[in-house]
């Protein structure tokens, strides 16, 4: 391998880390033995600034380039598993049918969903004739709240920072 720069975050796909590299498993660093590495990361990670620094945690996430002017480099955003709210599913409809009267008023008071309006407006309900239940699954919630997996198809991998290497020039 060529000669790193510090801090330089590689991937690989062995299960050990060579001599001058670190996992990017979040894991903190003192920062009197690694003032360099310090000086490129400062606490953007973790770590308390005065006499440690954290290494990135890649463990369970996937690297996205921050955006520019962004401030928020090392940001962990995201979610492995999610539970939908009301709020975020699409917007749909469950229509219901029924049969006839047809459809008088818009007000359900002492009415029931009609098949069809004749007269060109808004009115979908009629007057309550025979009624027959709708099926409780029919008209009930249904789903249980549970998180589902957010996760895209993934290879797992080791990435690793380097330790050691030529301090990089901003210029």
């Amino acid at each position: 391998m060529s000669t790193p720069y510090l801090g330089e975050i590689r991937v690989v796909s062995f299960n050990f880390v060579p001599r001058g590299w670190a996992l990017c498993n979040g894991q903190v660093l003192p920062i009197a033995q690694n003032q360099g590495l310090f000086a490129l990361l400062g606490t953007t990670y973790g770590g308390d600034g005065r006499t440690t620094f954290a290494l990135p945690d890649l463990r369970g996430r996937q690297p996205m380039h921050a955006p520019a002017g962004s401030s928020e480099l090392g940001a962990r955003l995201g979610e492995a598993s999610h539970a939908l709210t009301a709020e975020e599913m699409p917007t749909h409809r469950h229509p219901m049918r029924a049969s006839k009267p047809w459809a008088e008023t818009r007000s359900p008071s002492n009415a029931m969903p009609a098949t069809h309006n004749d007269y060109g407006g808004a009115a979908i309900f009629a007057p309550i004739g025979k009624v027959v239940p709708l099926h409780p699954e029919t008209v009930a919630a249904s789903g249980q709240g549970q998180p589902h997996s957010n996760m895209n198809p993934y290879l797992t991998l080791n990435f690793m920072i380097a330790l050691q290497g030529i301090f990089p020039s901003a210029t």
